[in-house]
């Protein structure tokens, strides 16, 4: 299983759809607390769902359980928590959930599955640790970040 990240930010719709069908990705699990933001663009949920299955042939899924709360995501923002900080209250947040052991069984029809989130890279963002995450409670997903 391969598992990508890709943010939309700093991407025209051609460049994300195109990346999304170059590697034939099958699902993009939209990991965003709001997928309905009007800075969104075109990757507003309803649009993002209608776009992936006609350009790309692929399924989605907003899945609000694996985003930060709005309380983590505020506070980094606002610049009250570092990088740092996020990232372990992300991470504990996520293991407190504990749905990261039955990822695979959920998307186990899948062999190329994409998390999306808003930032362009994956330095600071929750998509990388999410895969991270799931990456090493199965470690034969290869992760991809496009």
């Amino acid at each position: 299983m391969i598992l990508y990240t890709i943010g939309f930010t700093k991407k025209t719709a051609q460049q994300f759809f195109e990346l999304i069908r170059e590697n034939n990705v099958k699902i993009i699990i939209d990991v965003r607390l709001n997928n309905v933001s009007q800075l969104s663009g075109f990757a507003k949920g309803n649009d993002l769902k209608y776009f992936l299955n006609k350009l790309c042939e692929c399924d989605y899924e907003h899945y609000t359980e694996l985003a930060p709360t709005k309380e983590i995501l505020d506070g980094y923002k606002s610049k009250k928590m570092d990088w740092n900080e996020y990232e372990t209250q992300y991470n504990s947040l996520i293991k407190d959930r504990g749905i990261i052991n039955g990822f695979l069984e959920k998307y186990d029809k899948y062999t190329k599955i994409g998390l999306l989130c808003s930032e362009p890279t994956v330095e600071n963002c929750h998509r990388r640790l999410l895969a991270e995450m799931i990456a090493i409670e199965h470690p034969q997903i290869v992760i991809k970040h496009i």
